[in-house]
């Protein structure tokens, strides 16, 4: 139950993020001084936690996303099969985003 509504949080959390996403975009084609902008809010710890959570959202819902299709193909409803589907839901999308984010910094997006 708590994962299922997790799961609809975090399809809500994306659209907030896809949001900040188009101001991105419409700030890089406006010019520079839209673009410094953005760029100042994400930059910002705020826009660093508010982007961070965007990633985690994503990543969080791809995975939860192939947990149902498991199910959709009908393999892992035995109780031991879905605790598993479960943690590696959550689990994997807290690593995937670390990863991501570690990648990230290392060649020099968080500069």
């Amino acid at each position: 139950m708590a994962m299922s509504i997790l799961h609809r949080g975090t399809g809500i959390a994306l659209y907030v993020g896809t949001l900040l996403l188009v101001w991105w975009l419409l700030a890089a084609a406006s010019g520079p001084t839209a673009y410094a902008n953005v760029q100042g809010f994400t930059g910002s710890f705020i826009g660093r936690l508010i982007v961070f959570g965007y990633t985690w959202a994503i990543m969080h819902h791809l995975l939860s996303g192939v947990r149902h299709f498991v199910w959709d193909l009908g393999y892992g409803f035995k109780a031991n099969e879905r605790e598993t589907l479960t943690w590696g839901a959550l689990i994997g999308g807290i690593s995937l985003t670390v990863l991501l984010w570690i990648i990230a910094y290392a060649i020099g997006g968080g500069r």
